[in-house]
């Protein structure tokens, strides 16, 4: 039996893509995000892409599907954040 590493890229890939998704879920069902921090969701969102763009340039389809799909949940909730950061400085006198 030959081991493929491949499998280890695939699997390592899908439970980092799939940790976005209870953050971005409870965002999508309170829309509370006073205690998720503006700065370290900022700085993931770009290593995401920036990650994403490192499995283009390589080629490593395991790191570009990833990374595609923890993107999405990432900057949704980032956009929440920052939504919700200007209602809020916009509603005080």
């Amino acid at each position: 039996m030959i081991f493929d590493i491949t499998i280890v890229g695939f699997l390592a890939g899908f439970c980092t893509a799939i940790a976005q998704f209870p953050q971005a879920y409870k965002v999508i069902k309170t829309g509370d995000t006073h205690s998720i921090s503006i700065g370290m969701y900022s700085i993931m969102t770009f290593g995401i892409v920036l990650w994403m763009i490192y499995g283009i340039l390589i080629p490593d389809l395991p790191m570009i599907i990833s990374n595609a799909v923890c993107l999405v949940p990432s900057l949704y909730t980032l956009y929440v954040t920052i939504r919700n950061l200007y209602r809020t400085k916009k509603n005080k006198p």
